[in-house]
């Protein structure tokens, strides 16, 4: 499979959880807003966002980890391999499980 599709499925699942997790989508909205007030204008709808998007980033980093850790023993210098691509996609799919519910309850 080409590499692109991975990357799509990566990103899909970063958005899912960004977007449907309601806990991790709470935890940081409540940070946001208590951390840096000021820094979205005080406007709730942008925090929500900017908090959305912090949950998606999150769920990218945190799910390539286990990557990063198999091309470090496997030695892989240039490129992302085919398997480490195919772990990184399961763990950003193991993290969506809690906003898979909301998502297909959404009716997308």
């Amino acid at each position: 499979m080409e590499k692109n599709f991975y990357y799509i499925g990566i990103a899909f699942f970063g958005m899912i959880n960004g977007l449907f997790n309601q806990i991790a989508l709470l935890f940081a909205l409540l940070h946001v807003q208590i951390l840096a007030p000021t820094l979205l204008f005080g406007s709730t709808p942008l925090t929500l966002l900017f908090s959305s998007l912090m949950v998606s980033t999150a769920t990218i980093i945190i799910g390539g980890i286990p990557a990063a850790i198999y091309e470090h023993f496997i030695g892989a210098k240039d490129d992302s391999t085919a398997a480490s691509l195919w772990i990184w996609l399961a763990g950003t799919a193991l993290l969506t499980l809690p906003a898979i519910g909301n998502f297909l309850q959404f009716g997308l």
